[in-house]
């Protein structure tokens, strides 16, 4: 963002006064439009630091006193010790406070106050003033180290004001936080100190790693990213690698893969699910039904002999059982390895996994030969990860038959080898590395979750909440995304295998999210889940599913 910021001043010849400026500007209008317009005579507290973010800040009390509102800053610093634009800005809110020096009648519309020591900050934080919001302008996107002195003593004040003010069952005052929530790195999704906690956080051009990845992203509160007048063309050529999925990007998906009027059960593709065991039919019953209702035109359901009734007897009337050869404790053998094959001809994408169990060597060997032996994708989950963890170091996908694994933090660990848990604390760092090592697409699950490619772009997915932790939403997830997959790979791109993933995990989410507004987190379940895909699917692209490619 640095450097967008410096390309922009330099080629595009944009004063970077005037980038500070819109910053301010497009702050103010989602405040504004948290009080729905009604800013007129409220009252604020901005806490600037002595950099570009405080800078910010002073432009944003010059602007909210142009609109009627009243305003104190706080400088944590002497204007003489700032530097450049932020200077500029301080000088200017000093000057206009004195200006417009109130009566006691009329008070002034802004009050500037420099504070550099613990004692006078105390002087400043004793009274008790009734603010609307507190707008913390402390730190941007540059902190790397935690804060201390009278930046944690700060911090503590506005944690202490909001504590009192969710004991009163009260709003206000709403806590706002430009750019960062002051104490976080930026490029960290772990918190390295004392954080602001923002109900607000209003971040420029792009959203930064810490803003979208917990649990540093759980002190944004609601974030909002704002354009401040950086070219689009200067955003898309930067040599970042990590992206959050948007709306349109599934949306331009589901457009690709229209119905089309001749299209029939076999336009849609063929997924085959191998999954389930004694004791664990049901993973294999949510997950072949995920994949049926994801849209496929054709799935098949292969599982232990022993269980292939219960499994059909959960399964919907649409999806196909075929049984396997087991072992005495009813997991599929390796001796069933030439059956799944032969069985596998007639997929397009097979999903392998869900209740399978890990315990038996021989369906270690199952899964792996599977894996080996394939001539289509391969989705990887539960048990099937298990299986082949720690990940041998001769099994690697390809462009053309891709392996897309799907991974909770444990399965992650188990992957790598590892028992150190402290190296999923970076999950951008540690699902990037191991899809490249081994040419995987890697979905890993978490808050939020996000998936690397081989090449090692990286894509945050913004749908989802909490209720997704519940058993059986990963099989479900499994399901899906085979199922998008069965239908990308016939109805466009059958390279793309990777929007076809990203697509899944959209669409999974937002589901959940309407099951989770309607049943509440809580109570949601993992089918409760998949009978939302279609409302998800149809809020995306209600055209092109109910009238098909015109």
């Amino acid at each position: 963002m640095r450097e967008v910021d410096r390309l922009t001043v330099e080629q595009y010849a944009t004063p970077s006064l005037l980038l500070m400026e819109s910053a301010a500007a497009a702050t103010l209008r989602a405040i504004s439009d948290e009080f729905e317009g009604n800013l007129s005579g409220t009252k604020a507290l901005i806490l600037c630091g002595p950099g570009n973010n405080g800078g910010d800040g002073a432009a944003l009390a010059r602007q909210m006193a142009d609109i009627g509102m009243h305003v104190d800053l706080v400088l944590l610093a002497r204007v003489e010790n700032t530097r450049a634009d932020a200077r500029t800005n301080f000088e200017a809110v000093k000057s206009l406070s004195t200006f417009a020096a109130g009566s006691q009648s009329q008070p002034s519309p802004i009050t500037f106050i420099e504070c550099d020591s613990l004692s006078e900050w105390e002087d400043v934080a004793r009274p008790v003033h009734a603010y609307d919001m507190i707008v913390d302008a402390l730190f941007g996107t540059g902190l790397t180290r935690p804060v201390e002195g009278i930046y944690a003593q700060v911090i503590e004040h506005v944690a202490m004001l909001s504590r009192a003010r969710d004991r009163s069952d009260s709003v206000r005052p709403l806590i706002v936080s430009v750019d960062m929530p002051s104490g976080l790195n930026a490029d960290s999704s772990q918190l390295i100190g004392s954080t602001i906690k923002a109900d607000l956080t209003v971040t420029f051009t792009a959203p930064k790693l810490a803003n979208v990845m917990a649990p540093a992203c759980d002190y944004n509160g609601k974030l909002v990213i704002a354009d401040i007048g950086s070219p689009t063309s200067l955003i898309e050529h930067t040599s970042g690698k990590t992206f959050v999925t948007e709306r349109t990007d599934v949306q331009a998906w589901l457009q690709r893969t229209r119905y089309t009027r001749g299209s029939y059960k076999n336009s849609h593709g063929h997924v085959l699910i191998i999954a389930g065991s004694a004791g664990y039919t049901g993973a294999a019953a949510l997950c072949g039904n995920a994949a049926m209702q994801s849209g496929a035109g054709l799935v098949t359901v292969a599982t232990a002999a022993s269980v292939r009734a219960e499994v059909a007897a959960h399964l919907m009337p649409e999806v196909i059982t075929t049984a396997l050869a087991e072992t005495d404790r009813g997991a599929v053998s390796d001796a069933a390895i030439d059956a799944a094959l032969r069985i596998s001809e007639k997929a397009t994408v097979i999903g392998i996994g869900p209740g399978l169990t890990s315990e038996d060597e021989r369906t270690r060997d199952f899964v792996l030969n599977i894996v080996r032996q394939r001539k289509h994708p391969v989705v990887i989950d539960a048990d099937g990860l298990n299986c082949l963890a720690p990940w041998p170091a001769d099994l690697r996908g390809s462009e053309a038959l891709p392996l897309v694994l799907t991974p909770h933090p444990g399965e992650m660990l188990r992957l790598i080898g590892g028992k150190d848990k402290t190296v999923l604390d970076d999950r951008v760092a540690a699902a990037r590395g191991f899809a490249e090592r081994h040419h995987v697409i890697v979905l890993l699950k978490g808050a939020p979750s996000l998936i690397a490619a081989p090449d090692g772009r990286v894509f945050i997915n913004p749908t989802g909440n909490p209720g997704l932790g519940t058993a059986g939403s990963g099989d479900t997830l499994t399901g899906l995304v085979a199922g998008l997959i069965a239908q990308g790979r016939l109805a466009s791109d059958p390279q793309a295998v990777l929007e076809d993933v990203i697509a899944g995990l959209y669409i999974g989410g937002l589901a959940g999210d309407l099951a989770a507004a309607k049943l509440g987190m809580r109570a949601m379940v993992a089918s409760d889940i998949r009978e939302h895909f279609s409302e998800a699917i149809l809020s995306l692209d209600r055209t092109g599913e109910l009238f098909g490619v015109r």
